[in-house]
Formats: C-alpha cells, structure tokens, sequence
C-alpha cells in the first residue's frame, strides 16, 4: 500500500511539475515616490504595456504605495540579437524637445534631468508605450511618450537641442518594434 501511495505521490508531483523556470514568478512591487511605469518596466526587464495589463491600469498614472503585480521569468536569459523577433512599420518622423513645459513624458521619463535619453513619441494605438524601437538615423529608443499629433503611423523622436531637432525635419523611414 506504501508503494501505490508513494507512486500516485510522485505522478501527482511530475504532473503539477516542480517550478523549475517552467513558470513565470509573480511578485508585487509598491510604488515609491520617484516611480514611474518606465522604471518599473525596465527593472523587471518587462513593456510598460504588459505591467498596464496585469494591473488593469486604463491610464501611465500610479501612487505612492500603490501595489503592483510584476512577473518576472526565474529563468530569464539574454537573447541572442539574431533571433529577436520585431515586427517593421513605415512611419513619419518629426523631433521634439523638451521645451519649455515640465519636461515628462507620458511613462515618467524627466527629459531635462536625462537630456541624451533616447525617447520617442507615439501613437500608443499603434507601438505599445515602453516598447524598445530602433529608428534609422536615431538609434534604438524607448517609446516613452504620446503627443496630441502623434496619431497613427506617425513618431516624433526626442532631440535635447532645438537646432538638431529642426536640422531632423520630417523624414519617412522604416523602424524597427521589438516583440
């Protein structure tokens, strides 16, 4: 009888499975005051879009003490570039800069604290927020922001000097969306 017990134990066990890297882990993480989506998503190596959707989040907005659920692979390894996967999209593409209002974009990125950030406006409808995003003659960048006349296909990329962003104008080009 010990026997069957110990052997229905252990196909109970390699059913269910052990844990081992098989299945993300979830942690809750408590916002702290200087906390944005952005940062969040860059410390557990996840999209500000996947951290929107296991909270339920409608809107960038959170609150100190606010309790998030991240997940977190236990077995996150770093991918080779020649199998990451994206997908192409062609776009216009203008420039901004900080200017003279606060500075912070939609995820919470301080532009005028970080001015050599690589950061781009978008069409959240179209490239998720915190997606990674290369764009030729730019480089790779963060979509960290949205704007009233980014719609659609269309991206406005973050330039600190105002004679670089004009000297940018308004190019098609075909970038690059990680998965």
């Amino acid at each position: 009888m010990k026997k069957i017990w110990l052997s229905l134990f252990t196909v109970c066990i390699f059913s269910f499975g052990t844990g081992h890297g098989a299945f993300a882990a979830t942690t809750t993480y408590t916002v702290k005051a200087g906390d944005s989506l952005y940062k969040i998503a860059k410390k557990y190596h996840v999209t500000v879009a996947k951290l929107k959707s296991w909270n339920h989040l409608k809107s960038d907005m959170i609150r100190v003490k606010q309790k998030l659920k991240v997940q977190s692979s236990s077995s996150s390894k770093k991918v080779s570039t020649s199998s990451v996967s994206y997908r192409t999209i062609k776009v216009k593409a203008t420039a901004y800069t900080a200017g003279s209002g606060s500075g912070i974009t939609a995820t919470g990125i301080n532009l005028k604290k970080h001015p050599n950030s690589k950061v781009i406006a978008v069409d959240p409808k179209v490239i998720p927020l915190g997606s990674k995003v290369y764009v030729p003659g730019y480089g790779t960048a963060i979509a960290g922001d949205t704007g009233g006349a980014i719609k659609g296909k269309k991206i406005d990329v973050f330039i600190s000097s105002k004679k670089k962003a004009i000297q940018w104008g308004v190019k098609t080009i075909t970038i690059k969306v990680y998965k």
